[in-house]
């Protein structure tokens, strides 16, 4: 393992739920909309196309620079274009802030009305619209008073700070809510469709019912309708048999991924194929039975607990949040390509989101100040990572 360092400045059953395994302590050209994913997300089974060469086995991750500290529960991050700052979702205060990437100056859009923080709940992933530079749109997952639902708002920068953010636009509601395992991950992909990975709230019956919305990967239009060539007819699931999952990525092949908090035995990595059933809760990690999906990778609750997941230089990064560390995996196809290669143990407590910043470079948000684990450096940061 290596870990390079470079110079830069200062860097009602809820109780028993909570108590209960949750692992984590949480729980081409562009498409046209509507359109059926790319057919290259839709093999897990394959090793990949031809000449599709792995990265090297072993990585390194090379710790830059903080961008920002003294942050509240942070979840979501999204990256505005052309350097225009990172946008964090603060799960328990309700708040989106702008961060700039150079200064770490943060600007507080305002606060997305209608969340209900609790256990696990709150404002939780963010994204961009595929057509940000024209609509200027965030999309937000959160926790309401009666369920999980995803909301649009317009994000205006030329207003004073607190009041950047528009009315939310309901694009997609009825998500099972719970004191844990709410899910939380929204992302666009490739298809410029919304995928968003829910929780079981707790109820692990609802993960195998294709007619509920619990323990799901789903794929909507950018206005909240099932998506043209889902698995399904006329249903947004994409996927069922999840417990939890928080972390959605693609790769430079446009194949889906996702990472699942396990109860107490294993958490997974997943390749995600449309129909795909994997498992939960009458698998935990591999099995031996072939109705099920097996992950591509998969660890002891305490070593992972993965939420968010990114994809560079050809490996899947997931943040741990009980395992406090960083976790390489790289890829040839859907499959590892080596045994996964940890990082940083320890060194930033709880670890909650991972993004893309371009190139070889990571964005990575630690998650102290959500109730969990004991608290260390006495807030939350964003790091700038560079990895191989």
């Amino acid at each position: 393992m290596i870990v390079r360092r470079r110079a830069g400045p200062a860097v009602v059953a809820a109780a028993l739920l909570l108590t209960a395994g949750c692992s984590a302590g949480d729980g081409g050209g562009p498409a046209a909309a509507g359109s059926a994913p790319p057919s290259r997300a839709s093999s897990p089974s394959s090793s990949g196309p031809a000449g599709e060469r792995p990265p090297p086995a072993k990585g390194s991750v090379e710790v830059g620079r903080t961008v920002a500290t003294g942050l509240k529960s942070p979840w979501g991050l999204a990256a505005l274009p052309g350097g225009g700052g990172l946008l964090v979702s603060s799960r328990d205060t309700g708040t989106i802030t702008r961060i700039d990437e150079k200064s770490g100056r943060k600007t507080v859009l305002g606060e997305v009305p209608g969340v209900s923080p609790a256990g696990e709940g709150g404002l939780l992933g963010l994204a961009l619209s595929p057509g940000f530079a024209a609509d200027r749109m965030v999309y937000a997952y959160f926790t309401s008073a009666s369920d999980n639902r995803v909301v649009r708002m317009l994000y205006d920068p030329k207003k004073p700070s607190g009041e950047q953010l528009g009315a939310p636009d309901t694009v997609f509601k009825g998500i099972p809510k719970g004191f844990v395992h709410n899910g939380g991950r929204i992302a666009f992909g490739p298809d410029k469709m919304l995928y968003v990975g829910t929780g079981e709230s707790g109820e692990t019956g609802l993960s195998q019912d294709k007619e509920s919305l619990g323990g799901k990967i789903l794929r909507l239009t950018p206005e909240g309708e099932p998506a043209r060539g889902n698995p399904f007819p006329d249903s947004p699931v994409y996927s069922y048999g999840h417990r939890n999952v928080q972390g959605l990525a693609w790769d430079s092949e446009e194949r889906l991924f996702a990472a699942e908090f396990g109860q107490d035995t294993w958490d997974e990595l997943n390749a995600i194929t449309p129909g795909g059933n994997y498992g939960w809760p009458e698998a935990e990690g591999r099995s031996d039975d072939d109705a099920f999906q097996d992950p591509l990778a998969q660890w002891k609750t305490d070593e992972a607990s993965p939420s968010g997941i990114a994809e560079a230089g050809g490996s899947l990064w997931l943040a741990g949040l009980r395992g406090e560390r960083l976790w390489r995996v790289p890829l040839k196809g859907t499959k590892a390509a080596a045994d996964p290669q940890s990082f940083l143990a320890g060194e930033y407590g709880r670890l909650r989101t991972v993004v893309a910043a371009g190139g070889d470079k990571l964005w990575l948000v630690t998650s102290n100040t959500d109730g969990r684990g004991e608290p260390k450096r006495g807030d939350d940061r964003i790091v700038e990572l560079t990895v191989k």
